[in-house]
């Protein structure tokens, strides 16, 4: 077992990984079961299964046959619980007071592994989720980043949404979903994660997980195909639609979760965007009122990554919007990064970090994703001194390798009007 500051991660026998991370000042409990599988590992007419499958999770057991069953037992003693699907990871939740640990095990486990996947709620379950893919195609930020992905990946799961389509969804059945769960749920391929107030010793905890999931299914999921990336030039992709603001998504690929210039990049960013006295907000809200929102983010996934601005920005000044973020991304080429401003930026990350460490729940479910897909844990404290020793050489140097036209690409969703003054605009970006 491996003992790291206060968290506990080990490999069982059967090869699930548990994670412990006990907190003595805390009186809540909680259980977070991390499976490797998601949208990422899809093909493309069973896009969406992962999140139907999830959605499914509460819809009865053997031991509790309703939704209504395992609502009332968490309910009963004020606890939580939640789901949700992503890219590479499947979660499940529950979260209550310290005294109901064995509920939270119980439960959990309970509904992983022996879900019923009735046909009668099934079929209203897709119902449920069209409306909420109806929902959030009504949601032009929602809409804009589902475009910057497909941009950025194409005809692949990685550009595909998460939620699937309307047509992928009403098509899935439980047959689909019986074989999906049965290859993807299996031992070598989940993480447990217990935080909080746990029992008296990791060895109790240990035997509390054993207890609960000591029958599931052996073996390894099936493994998502790699993420293809071809690009030589600037890249655009533009949905018009009748939109108060045009939304974007500016940026350049990157590099994937294992690379060490992850470091590098997070301080990048926060010179870009960590505050309201950071270049993109000073700049394009308070300078120049072309936004209300404006970020900078990026994404590190175990085969690609990128790091890109969001913004929505005036109907009649995209162009203008455009013009400004490009510029900003050439100045870090340039002259303008001094050491000062990368030591402010890495001086409010560690301030972020140092302010994350108070929830004890939180620090537990980065812990669990890293140790999901990396098998191996940063601590807070390792992650903080990372931060710290970024050379001020080391962020020039990702700046000059990331921000080139070759990975340059742009999402727009809005009114667009001037397709081909924005298309000349990213072809004059230059190295």
């Amino acid at each position: 077992m491996l003992k790291a500051g206060k968290f506990y991660f080990t490999n069982l026998s059967n090869g699930l990984r548990v994670l412990l991370l006990p907190s003595k000042e805390v009186l809540s409990f909680k259980v977070l079961v991390l499976i490797n599988t998601g949208a990422d590992f899809e093909i493309k007419e069973q896009n969406g299964i992962s999140h139907l499958l999830e959605h499914m999770y509460f819809k009865g057991t053997p031991k509790r046959p309703s939704t209504f069953k395992i609502a009332t037992e968490i309910d009963s003693v004020g606890g939580y619980y939640n789901a949700y699907t992503d890219r590479e990871i499947t979660g499940l939740f529950i979260q209550l007071g310290a005294d109901y640990t064995d509920l939270a095990l119980d439960v959990s486990s309970d509904i992983l592994l022996h879900p019923l996947l009735p046909e009668k709620e099934l079929e209203k379950e897709k119902g449920v989720i069209i409306e909420e893919i109806n929902m959030l195609a009504d949601d032009p930020r929602v809409t804009a980043y589902e475009l910057w992905e497909k941009l950025l990946y194409g005809n692949q799961p990685a550009g595909w949404p998460i939620g699937g389509s309307k047509e992928t969804v009403a098509r899935l059945s439980r047959d689909d979903l019986q074989q999906y769960w049965q290859s993807q749920f299996r031992s070598q391929s989940v993480l447990v994660a217990l935080s909080g107030k746990l029992p008296s010793s990791e060895t109790k905890a240990l035997a509390l997980v054993k207890k609960y999931f000591h029958n599931i299914p052996l073996g390894q999921g099936k493994p998502k195909l790699k993420t293809r990336e071809k690009q030589i030039k600037p890249n655009l992709l533009i949905q018009k639609k009748s939109t108060e603001q045009t939304h974007l998504w500016l940026g350049f690929r990157a590099f994937n979760t294992f690379d060490p210039r992850q470091y590098a990049l997070e301080v990048l960013n926060a010179v870009l965007d960590a505050g309201m006295s950071s270049r993109l907000f000073q700049l394009l809200r308070e300078k120049l009122g072309l936004a209300y929102y404006v970020n900078s983010w990026f994404s590190l996934k175990t085969d690609t990554g990128w790091w890109a601005v969001s913004a929505g920005v005036n109907n009649g000044r995209v162009l203008e919007a455009i013009s400004h973020i490009l510029k900003e991304f050439q100045s870090f080429k340039i002259s303008r990064l001094d050491e000062a401003e990368v030591k402010k930026a890495k001086n409010c990350l560690i301030g972020r970090l140092s302010l994350s460490s108070e929830n004890v729940h939180a620090v537990a479910a980065d812990y669990a994703s890293q140790a999901l897909l990396k098998n191996q844990i940063i601590s807070l404290e390792e992650h903080l001194k990372k931060i710290k020793d970024v050379r001020f050489s080391e962020v020039k140097k990702l700046a000059k390798e990331l921000i080139k036209p070759q990975f340059l690409n742009l999402a727009l969703l809005g009114p667009i009007k001037e397709d081909q003054k924005i298309k000349k605009l990213l072809g004059s970006f230059i190295n």
